[in-house]
């Protein structure tokens, strides 16, 4: 059983964060992460990205969807919202929609901004939006969770958060990691239970 970890970063926090997401789904037994970043999107119409990027991870494909059983997401902040290649790349999954190909999955995600007030919750729930209308069950992050009642950098109800600085340069806190693994241990356990295991 597989846990998509979908994501992309411009300057190497959320990848890391997403690296974490991966250690909680692997602490999952018989659970695997499956770790994709998505292309940027080019300001020339006519560009193209590689189909297989330089380094990281490979690009996701909607056969990545298909065949996972829950999946995580995660953007930097952009005014709020999540990243235009993020984006570009749910407004390509219509068909998946009409197929109902995610329904009834989980699915969680986290985020990273530079400012402390960046719009991380507002990022939160608006990448929740196309999981949502693909009828995936989104699972967050509860108090029981103790670090976010104790945290001073990211961390809310609706998934992992890193405050990354003005320059990029602030490293994930232990705290900030072990709530990224707490959310991919909640999605990949809860992908679990759903299939009878």
């Amino acid at each position: 059983m597989e846990i998509l970890v979908l994501y992309y970063s411009r300057y190497g926090a959320t990848a890391e964060m997403a690296r974490q997401v991966c250690r909680g789904v692997a602490g999952v037994h018989s659970v695997h992460a499956r770790l994709r970043t998505v292309a940027a999107v080019s300001t020339v119409s006519e560009a193209v990205a590689d189909s297989v990027p330089e380094s990281g991870p490979p690009y996701a494909t909607h056969e990545d969807l298909k065949e996972c059983a829950g999946l995580i997401v995660g953007s930097p902040t952009r005014f709020g919202n999540m990243a235009a290649p993020l984006k570009h790349f749910f407004d390509t999954t219509g068909s998946l929609w009409l197929s109902g190909a995610l329904s009834g999955k989980p699915a969680g995600v986290f985020t990273a901004t530079s400012s402390l007030h960046g719009g991380q919750e507002a990022t939160l729930l608006s990448m929740m939006l196309p999981l949502l209308h693909h009828g995936m069950l989104v699972v967050g992050l509860p108090y029981t969770e103790r670090e976010l009642m104790e945290t001073s950098g990211g961390g809310t109800p609706y998934g992992p958060s890193h405050l990354s600085g003005a320059n990029s340069d602030r490293a994930l806190s232990d705290m900030e990691k072990r709530l990224c693994q707490a959310l991919g241990a909640r999605v990949a356990e809860v992908a679990w239970r759903l299939q009878g295991k």
